[in-house]
Order: C-alpha cells, then structure tokens, then sequence
C-alpha cells in the first residue's frame, strides 16, 4: 500500500509545483499587458478557462492582483507592490549599510553585521571585517536563531507582539552553556533591550563570542534590521559593551538617517 501513496504523493507534488508555475506566469502576462481578462490570460497559459479563473481568484484573494470592475479583467495589485517594497528595502539596506560597516569595523577592529528579521531568524545582508577579526566566516545570507544573538534579540525585541509571542511560547534551542532557554529570563532581557536601546549576548551562540547591536529604523521609525559587532569574548568583555553599544548606535543612527528615518531625540 506504500507504492500507491507514495505515487500519489509525487503526483501531488508535481501538480502543487505546476500551479506555482502557472500564477507566477499570470503574474507576468499582468505585468507584461497591464491588464487582461480570464480568457486571455487562459489562451497565454495554454489552459482551460476555468484553471485560468482558479488561478485568478486565488491571487485575488491574497492582494496580488485585482479586478477592473468596469470592464472585468485584471491588473496587479497593492501585494506585488508590498513584496517590491519589502525587497527594495532590503537592498537599501545591504547598499546604504556597506559603508557604515567598513567605517565601523575598521575602527572597531572585529567584524560588524546588517541582519534583518526573516520570519523567527535573523539573516545577514551585508558584513564587514576589521582588521583583527579572527573569524573569516561569511554570515551574508546565512539566518542565525533570534533569541540567541545580539542582533536577534534586537530584532525579536522590536518585533510585531505575534512574532514575540511565537519565539516565546516554543522551546528554545540551548547552543552553549550561557544560551537563555528560560522564556520568562529572554522576555526580561527584550524588554530591556527596547529601554537601554542595544542588546548584547556573551558566548550565548557560540563560545568565546561576543557581540553587542543596535537598532537600524525606516523612515516611519520601525525597526527594520540590527547593526552589531561581534568578537572574541578575551577582546570584547561585558564591562566595555556600553562603549561599544555607543559607537554601534552611532553607526545605526547613521544608517537609520540615509534610509530617511530622522530621531527627534537622539
């Protein structure tokens, strides 16, 4: 009886795929004509009508495209410009952070990251090393765990309250000895972090690892990714993180400034 199941499962596999295929196409032949009813967009695909109508319906219920009432064809709706803007965002990010991660790294000394929230992780887009950094490890494009890194933790401590709730209600994966799995000591620690400004974490991902960070805001002031620096625990002990933490939130301040986010209070 594993055959058939299995067979079926490939089968619907391949048709989940298919349909992945045909709405992003329907994307594109919005995108190319500006608008277009079923039966065009159907004729294009080389499809029934009424694949064609499912298709539709479907991206029309979550935003991506709309209906002209008038004349009853379709055009690309405000969640494609949602998706650009998230994607443009980031690369702001990446491009405007580049040199403000040189600048600090080199005058730091140890390596200094832009991570940006991705669902329950931090993912890197952009890193500089100091000339004394030991690692020569890559994070860009790689997630690290929220409640385990300085940036993460600035991240989660500045998220949405369903992200929070999610990361909090979960098991937390231990990865040293000093990694907070308590729910209740990391929500103490987050609600901390949003009143000093910056986060740090000693050894809490890996050992002998420090790092302190700093929030990076948008133009309406949300708290859209985390600048920090991470070194060897020998060089970056906690008694000097509120120097570092000042030097971070200068060049998060900075980054925050060119993505048109101006403090009335700093």
């Amino acid at each position: 009886m594993s055959g058939p199941r299995g067979a079926n499962g490939e089968r619907n596999s391949v048709a989940a795929v298919q349909s992945v295929d045909r709405a992003l196409s329907v994307l594109e032949i919005l995108a190319a004509h500006g608008e277009a009813g079923v039966t065009e967009v159907a004729a294009e695909l080389g499809v029934h009508k009424s694949t064609a109508f499912r298709l539709v319906a479907v991206l029309e219920s979550r935003g991506f495209v709309e209906q002209l009432a008038d004349r009853g064809k379709y055009r690309l709706g405000f969640g494609v410009v949602r998706l650009a803007g998230a994607a443009a965002a980031q690369l702001d990010i990446a491009r405007e952070g580049r040199r403000i991660c040189e600048a600090l790294a080199a005058d730091l000394e140890e390596t200094v990251n832009i991570a940006i929230l991705d669902t329950d992780r931090a993912v890197n887009v952009s890193q500089a090393r100091g000339p004394a950094a030991l690692s020569t490890h890559n994070w860009v494009g790689q997630g690290t765990p929220l409640h385990a890194t300085s940036s993460g933790k600035v991240l989660l401590a500045h998220a949405p309250e369903a992200v929070r709730k999610g990361v909090l209600s979960r098991d937390l994966q231990r990865f040293t000895a000093a990694t907070i799995t308590d729910p209740e000591v990391l929500r103490q620690d987050l609600d901390r972090i949003v009143e000093q400004g910056w986060g740090c974490t000693v050894e809490e991902y890996e050992v002998g690892l420090s790092a302190v960070a700093a929030p990076v805001r948008d133009a309406d002031g949300d708290v859209i990714a985390a600048l920090s620096v991470s070194g060897p625990s020998f060089r970056m002990a906690s008694e000097d993180f509120p120097k570092l933490a000042r030097r971070v939130l200068t060049g998060a301040d900075e980054l925050s400034r060119r993505l048109g986010f101006f403090s009335q209070t700093r």
